[in-house]
């Protein structure tokens, strides 16, 4: 299983990226790749092109897609505004099956402001696709690091 975090390149100077986590508590389960506007990633193209590959992204779910069924996972790594506008202008993503992840509890992420209710940030929806491909360890570290970030964070602002 692999995590392709399609990363806004603003968000590589954000101290408040939580993909970075992780990058940084995953191995080789998490990848980044700098999303680029006119020049994709040749071999998430074919990934999408192949049906390999599966989109985490709010809202309009694909009948009968599951998570758990793809080895490859997609996330757009930015604010909630940047994410739509990769999203929107990025043909190739439009036509991978999409999945919204859903969990019975609320967001813990309070670095940013104007969060969607029902929302997560990478760092959380990367635990949550974990658990649900059998990460549990994984999931936990990254839930680890998670919490003292977080609290890290919160204690700056």
């Amino acid at each position: 299983m692999k995590i392709t975090l399609l990363t806004h390149q603003r968000e590589l100077e954000r101290k408040t990226n939580t993909g970075a986590l992780a990058l940084q508590h995953c191995g080789n389960m998490v990848e980044r790749l700098v999303w680029a506007r006119r020049s994709p990633a040749v071999d998430l193209v074919k990934a999408i092109e192949c049906g390999k590959a599966v989109l985490v992204y709010p809202g309009g779910e694909s009948r009968g897609t599951q998570l758990e069924d793809f080895a490859q996972v997609i996330l757009i790594d930015a604010t909630w505004q940047e994410a739509r506008k990769i999203y929107n202008h990025s043909p190739y993503l439009k036509a991978a099956p999409r999945v919204t992840l859903t969990t019975d509890t609320a967001s813990n992420y309070r670095l940013r402001r104007n969060q969607p209710n029902g929302g997560l940030c990478t760092a959380e929806c990367v635990i949550e696709i974990l658990r649900r491909h059998g990460e549990n360890s994984a999931a936990d570290r990254l839930h680890t690091a998670f919490i003292q970030f977080n609290q890290a964070g919160y204690a700056r602002n």
